[in-house]
C-alpha cells in the first residue's frame, strides 16, 4: 500500500520542484522571458478579445430575436412557383378571415393567432396630422402575441369586432403628435377619410438595439374586422406555439389546417409561406459558431508564432546550463526527470505570457465594449475562451518544449562536465 502511495507522491514532489525552478528561471532572466512570451501574449489577448467581440455580437443580436418573439410564426400567401395557381389573381393567392376558423381546435401546438391587415395613412386631429402613419387591422389577441398591453383606456372589445365599429388604440407618440390630451380616451380622429373614436393607448414597441427601429412608432390599430370590411385588403397572419420546441410541429399543423382550408389537392403546392424568428435564430448560431471558430484559429497562429520563440529560447537554456545538467545525471538524475523539468518550464513560461495575455484581453474587451455604435456593449470573454486560451499555450508549450528538453535529457553526462 505505501508503495503504491509513494509513486503519486514522489511525482507531486517532482512537479512541485520542477515548477519552483522554472519559477525561479523565469525570474532570473526576467526580460528575456518576458520578450520571449511576447507572442503567447499577443495570440492570448488577440483570441480572447476577438471572442469576447463575437460573443458581445452574438448577445445582441440573440436579444434582438427574443424581442420579436422566438415562439411566433407569420403566415403570408404567395404565388407558387409552379401548378394551376401559378398566375392566379391576387383575390384567390389572399387570405380570407374564414379560412382561419377553427384553426385553435385543429392546431394543438398553437397557443393563439391573429390577423393582420396593415396600410399607411394620414391621421387628423384639429388642426394636425401625421403623414403615413401605419394603421393595422388587429384581432383582441394581437396584444398577448406581441406582447404590448393597453396603458390606458381599453382593448377591443367581443362587440368592437362583432359589429366592425370604427374605434382605435393610438401609441403615445400618435397622441402627443396629435398634440391630443394625455387621457385622450373618447376623442376622435380622422383615418384617411373616417372618423374613429379612440378607446386606448397601447404601449410603445420595445426596439431592437441590433436591428434598430423596426417599422414606425407611429402606429394606429383597429379591429380587423372594420379593417376588412373597410379595405378589402391582402391579410396575414401572425401565430404564437406554445414553446419554441413545438414550432417544427406548429408548422405542419398550420400546413396541414391551411391546405385544407384553401382546398389545395396532393399535387397543388402551397399558396403560402410561413416564416419563424426560431429558424433564423438557428441558422445565425450556426454562422457565429463557424466564424467564432474561423476567427479563434485565424488568431491563435501568433500562438504557433509565439511557441517558436519558446522552443528557441528553450534550446538557449539547454545550451546555458549544460554543465548543471550534467552535475544533476551524475548524482542520479533519471533522464526523464531532465525531460519533465524542462517540459515544466516550457509550460510554465507559455502559462506566465498567457496570464498576462488574458489581462490584455480582459482590457480589450472593456475597449471594444466602449466603442460608440457598435453594439458589442455586452462583450465579454467566456470562460471556456480562458480555458481554450490557456489550454492552447500549455500545448503549445508542452509541443515547442519536447524538442529542447530531449535535448537535455539525451546529454552525456561527462560530456556535459566538461562543458565550458
Amino acid at each position: 500500500m505505501k508503495a503504491v502511495l509513494a509513486i503519486p507522491f514522489a511525482f507531486f514532489r517532482l512537479f512541485y520542484q520542477s515548477v519552483y525552478l522554472a519559477l525561479g528561471q523565469i525570474w532570473a532572466n526576467k526580460v528575456r522571458s518576458i520578450l520571449t512570451t511576447t507572442g503567447i501574449v499577443i495570440g492570448v489577448a488577440s483570441v480572447t478579445s476577438v471572442i469576447a467581440a463575437l460573443t458581445g455580437l452574438k448577445a445582441n443580436v440573440l436579444s434582438s430575436f427574443e424581442s420579436l418573439g422566438t415562439n411566433k410564426i407569420f403566415i403570408v400567401p404567395r404565388w407558387p412557383r409552379e401548378g394551376r395557381f401559378k398566375n392566379a389573381s391576387w383575390r384567390v393567392i389572399r387570405f380570407r378571415p374564414q379560412q382561419f376558423d377553427g384553426l385553435r381546435e385543429r392546431c394543438p401546438s398553437i397557443d393563439d393567432y391573429t390577423l393582420m391587415a396593415e396600410q399607411g395613412d394620414t391621421i387628423y386631429y384639429g388642426v394636425h396630422d401625421i403623414e403615413d402613419a401605419r394603421v393595422y387591422g388587429i384581432n383582441p389577441s394581437w396584444h398577448r402575441i406581441e406582447n404590448r398591453s393597453v396603458i390606458m383606456g381599453r382593448p377591443f372589445s367581443l362587440m368592437d369586432e362583432e359589429n366592425g365599429w370604427q374605434v382605435c388604440l393610438i401609441t403615445p407618440k400618435v397622441r402627443d403628435e396629435l398634440r391630443m390630451d394625455r387621457n385622450c380616451i373618447g376623442k376622435r380622429i380622422v383615418i384617411g377619410q373616417r372618423s374613429f373614436t379612440v378607446v386606448g393607448v397601447v404601449e410603445t414597441r420595445v426596439e431592437s438595439s441590433m436591428f434598430g427601429q423596426m417599422g414606425s412608432s407611429e402606429e394606429v390599430f383597429i379591429p380587423f374586422p372594420t379593417a376588412w370590411k373597410l379595405w378589402d385588403p391582402w391579410i396575414y397572419a401572425i401565430a404564437s406555439c406554445r414553446k419554441p420546441e413545438l414550432s417544427e410541429e406548429a408548422q405542419a399543423e398550420l400546413r396541414f389546417f391551411l391546405r385544407q382550408a384553401r382546398r389545395l389537392g396532393p399535387g397543388d403546392p402551397d399558396t403560402f409561406r410561413m416564416e419563424v424568428i426560431e429558424e433564423y435564430l438557428k441558422g445565425f448560431n450556426a454562422i457565429a459558431m463557424t466564424t467564432t471558430a474561423i476567427a479563434g484559429g485565424v488568431v491563435g497562429i501568433s500562438l504557433l508564432v509565439g511557441g517558436i520563440g519558446i522552443m528557441n529560447i528553450m534550446l538557449v537554456s539547454v545550451s546555458e546550463r549544460t554543465r548543471e545538467i550534467g552535475l544533476r545525471k551524475a548524482v542520479g538524475a533519471k533522464p526523464s526527470a531532465i525531460l519533465f523539468q524542462f517540459l515544466v518550464e516550457s509550460v510554465v513560461l507559455c502559462l506566465f505570457g498567457g496570464l498576462i495575455g488574458a489581462g490584455l484581453g480582459q482590457g480589450l474587451t472593456w475597449l471594444i465594449g466602449k466603442i460608440p455604435g457598435a453594439s458589442l456593449d455586452k462583450a465579454y470573454i467566456p470562460l471556456w475562451a480562458l480555458g481554450l486560451s490557456f489550454g492552447f499555450a500549455a500545448g503549445v508549450g508542452v509541443f515547442f518544449g519536447m524538442f529542447p528538453a530531449v535535448k537535455a535529457a539525451r546529454l552525456d553526462p561527462i560530456e556535459a562536465l566538461r562543458h565550458e
